[in-house]
């Protein structure tokens, strides 16, 4: 990678300071534009992260706060970059979703003050040769639009399992191990690197057999990419649907295409981030109606908003929290606005009943049976059929036998359970081989979680990107797991992992990964 633009000079303002206003306003619009072609032209989750990207650069809140500086005698450069800086530290304060975003708006700072300068913004560099990519971490409109034929994988050393450089890496099936503390310090130009996606690591100037045996890996995985599409399933026979994460109807095609047989969970946030006010009970129905209309006679798993304080919105909260993460957010929000929720699930229900989808509606941050019913009362009132909970907090692996006596259903979002089991920002690199769905605690809640379901005689799916390693598909399924849902380009690697085993093949490795004493353990002790 390059080096990044350096920092602007102090030199104090030399032209007024309305025409430098004007000309950052010009640079931001060509900024959006170009973000905003980026993103027609990836499609899929890269369009929905470039879009974010270019209304960072089209907020007026940093315009305003440019024109400030511009007043207070700051040149144009200086100005932008210390705006950007100043909502950048905001953002990585209120951690969570929000922290992981800062990357995102440092990317648009360099790309603003690149056009004012009137120099090509930062980016990868181009090569004649394959490559493994290692860097700090890489901007949303770099990593959506890297060159897959030259690309062999991607290294970053901040950056955790959620940041957009691995969701963007996860859509495009590329190869990536992110948050590799020590990693620009470790390896050079030219050195032999395996990078291993599915093990989470890095070997350098592996010896002859590794090498051997990765290549041999590639093309087995190659293969698993273009075998005929058929329905996700054990050795035995046992059936285990493998559906797709969507963000937006535009996703569905795609998902359908890479043989996704539903939807696992369908986010609605793109309807209301960056939105001023809640949409309309017609706005969201189209919208809905849309999604579901992709699926007919398939399993659509919607979650209502996922919003608070760590992703605030004006209608919602916005109010500052010291540790957002465990603040007003998911169903904690919805409930202290309850209209908001009501119009969506009266929404959501107008479109199961103008589709042939089979509708399934859940609600983020479920932490007891209290919830649960609150939840599933409310959406059965409005006319839903089948309601339940999103399993994320610890508390409620601990009672799903309650949970389950009036939920539906329950999905398991590995993301936020993993982060909340092992009091492990999720963002942070420094911490990143906390935040592993295959520690034998977050294993345990999910076996409750199985059990319990077995129980009730319930469906208990797994949501969260854990779903997308295919040695730890296997073990979700022998804890009683019953279907799982990731980015559609991963369900060809889980589709033909899961037909290595048997179901009792299955609870055998699940065992010896439960009976492990750390995470690195457990995935080892899963593939032995």
């Amino acid at each position: 990678m390059p080096e990044p633009l350096a920092p602007p000079s102090d030199e104090p303002l030399a032209a007024d300071a309305d025409g430098e206003h004007q000309r950052v306003q010009t640079a931001l619009a060509e900024v959006a534009a170009d973000l905003s072609a980026r993103a027609a032209a990836a499609g899929g989750d890269a369009q929905q992260v470039l879009e974010a990207a270019a209304l960072m650069a089209q907020d007026p809140a940093i315009l305003d706060d440019v024109r400030a500086r511009l007043g207070g005698g700051a040149n144009a450069e200086k100005a932008t970059w210390d705006a950007y800086a100043a909502f950048r530290d905001m953002l990585t304060e209120m951690g969570g979703y929000m922290a992981e975003r800062a990357t995102d708006l440092d990317d648009v700072a360099q790309r603003v003050v690149a056009q004012l300068r009137g120099v090509p913004a930062p980016g990868v560099p181009a090569s004649d040769e394959p490559f493994i990519l290692v860097a700090r971490d890489l901007a949303p409109a770099d990593t959506a639009t890297l060159d897959l034929e030259k690309t062999l994988a991607l290294v970053t050393q901040d950056g955790g399992p959620t940041s957009h450089t691995a969701i963007l890496a996860r859509s495009k099936s590329l190869p990536a191990v992110v948050g590799v503390v020590g990693a620009l310090d470790a390896m050079a130009d030219g050195q032999l690197v395996i990078v291993d996606a599915k093990a989470g690591t890095v070997v350098l100037d592996p010896d002859d057999a590794s090498v051997t045996a990765a290549r041999a890996e590639r093309e087995t995985r190659l293969a698993a990419a273009t075998a005929p599409i058929t329905e996700g399933a054990l050795a035995d026979g046992t059936t285990v649907p493998l559906m797709a994460n969507v963000g937006s109807a535009k996703d569905a095609p795609g998902a359908v295409a890479l043989g996704a047989e539903g939807v696992g969970l369908f986010r609605t946030e793109f309807l209301f981030l960056g939105a001023t006010s809640a949409p309309t009970v017609e706005e969201q129905t189209k919208a809905y109606t849309d999604v579901l209309q992709a699926f007919p006679g398939k399993k659509v798993v919607v979650r209502v908003l996922d919003a608070g304080a760590d992703k605030p919105l004006s209608f919602l909260n916005d109010a500052h929290e010291e540790n957002p993460a465990l603040g007003l957010r998911g169903i904690r929000a919805l409930r202290a606005s309850e209209q908001i929720l009501r119009d969506q699930l009266t929404a959501l229900a107008a479109a199961q009943a103008a589709t042939e989808a089979e509708l399934y509606v859940m609600a983020p941050m479920i932490a007891d049976r209290e919830e649960t019913e609150y939840f599933v009362s409310l959406g059965k009132e409005l006319g839903l059929e089948r309601v339940g909970a999103m399993a994320e907090v610890p508390s409620i692996a601990v009672l799903a036998d309650q949970v389950l006596e009036v939920a539906d259903f329950v999905s398991i979002g590995t993301n936020d359970l993993t982060q909340y089991t092992m009091a492990a920002d999720r963002q942070l690199g420094s911490v990143s081989a906390m935040q592993d769905p295959w520690h034998p605690a977050v294993l345990r809640l999910v076996k409750m979680l199985g059990d319990a379901g077995s129980s009730a005689g319930k469906p208990v799916g797994v949501c969260g990107e854990a779903a997308a390693d295919p040695g730890l598909a296997v073990v979700l399924v022998g804890l009683g797991v019953t279907s799982l849902s990731m980015s559609a380009s991963a369900i060809a690697d889980v589709r033909a992992e899961l037909l290595t085993v048997t179901l009792d093949e299955a609870k055998a490795r699940a065992a010896r990964a439960l009976a492990a004493t750390s995470a690195a353990a457990a995935r080892q002790a899963a593939t032995v």
